[in-house]
């Protein structure tokens, strides 16, 4: 068929278009579910602010004022190993294992606790500006989110800053608790949803979105807070996921929507 330059130019529109559109579905940020594969029973009285497994030892920290603290149980038995208390005005965050280091962070007191990981005792402790809320720890730096949708880096030794990554996307999110999952992303509680991001934290690219609409029954959130609480088993795409005075600790795996 002969084709007039009026029709080249009309086509070639046309594939520009498609092109654009096809490029905005390409970079539609891919939405993921939960599937439950176990659940165990949570401490009603425990304000989760972080999640942390090593071996076979559970870390969680927790918030409130006069109420904050860490403790470890034994995964298998759910028997509780050590607690300490975080005595008032400190209002305790994210946590996270850093070689033989386990860094506590604190919410508006700017004040993050180097703490034994066997024994939860305070090294020492070291002062940083603005607030902190998720910790996480990955490649020999520590991640860490301040209620913002940006990312600082830290040094796992003297928690001094780095660098930092915003999001690309997703630019009003308030990243909460953090969990550095095996692959090199990062998940992040979205406060006060029940979103999950996972994040490039080399780019700062959400690369999916997990939905936990749902994961605990309407009937059991009324005397509960948001979703919050993240930790990968170690060698496996399994999660420990909770919230802030929920019942259950749900262990998921992350599957396509």
């Amino acid at each position: 068929m002969k084709r007039t330059r009026r029709t080249w130019v009309g086509a070639t529109l046309v594939c520009l278009l498609a092109a654009a559109a096809c490029g905005s579905t390409g970079d539609a940020v891919p939405r993921l579910g939960i599937e439950v594969l176990a659940t165990h029973r949570h401490d009603l009285g425990a304000f989760t602010q972080g999640l942390e497994i090593d071996d076979d030892v559970l870390y969680e920290s927790t918030g409130m004022v006069g109420y904050s603290g860490i403790r470890t149980t034994d995964r298998e038995t759910g028997a509780e190993l050590v607690r300490v208390a975080l005595p008032p005005p400190y209002f305790g965050e994210g946590i996270t294992l850093a070689g033989d280091t386990l860094w506590q962070i604190t919410w508006k007191e700017g004040v993050a606790f180097a703490r034994d990981p066997r024994t939860l005792a305070e090294r020492h402790r070291v002062e940083y500006p603005g607030e902190g809320w998720g910790l996480c720890t990955r490649d020999g730096r520590l991640v860490m989110s301040d209620g913002s949708a940006a990312l600082t880096f830290r040094d796992p030794e003297t928690f001094a800053p780095t660098g930092s990554v915003a999001l690309t996307s997703h630019t009003d999110a308030r990243l909460n608790e953090l969990e550095c999952a095996e692959d090199g992303s990062v998940y992040a509680n979205s406060w006060p949803t029940d979103e999950i991001l996972r994040i490039d934290p080399d780019t700062g690219r959400v690369l999916g979105v997990v939905d936990a609409t749902g994961l605990l029954p309407a009937t059991e959130r009324a005397q509960t807070d948001v979703l919050n609480g993240i930790a990968q088993i170690p060698g496996t795409d399994r999660f420990l996921i909770t919230g802030k005075y929920w019942p259950t600790v749900f262990e998921v795996r992350f599957v396509p929507d």
